[in-house]
């Protein structure tokens, strides 16, 4: 189904009643607008859910010896390198 609309000089849209309908969006929805490149994607915006360090804490598990600030530095300076010779920024 294809529905044109226009763009108004405030950078509005109107959203046509029978899409608006089907989808079930009533006035005062949030959207998010994802950019795609060649357009964009209108989808009703939900929040990510709040947490606390209780609830994420441990989710990514490590086994074994404990990593020195040294060992830390050195893994970044290595990742820098790889990065900057794939011409990664």
């Amino acid at each position: 189904m294809a529905i044109t609309t226009k763009l108004s000089t405030k950078g509005q849209i109107v959203i046509p009643k029978e899409v608006r309908k089907a989808l079930k969006w009533k006035p005062g929805l949030r959207l998010e607008v994802i950019d795609t490149g060649n357009g964009v994607v209108l989808r009703p915006f939900r929040p990510v859910p709040k947490t606390n360090i209780k609830e994420v804490a441990g989710c990514l598990k490590y086994s074994g010896k404990a990593k020195t600030i040294a060992d830390m530095e050195k893994a970044i300076r290595i990742g820098a390198q790889k990065q900057k010779a794939n011409g990664s920024s």
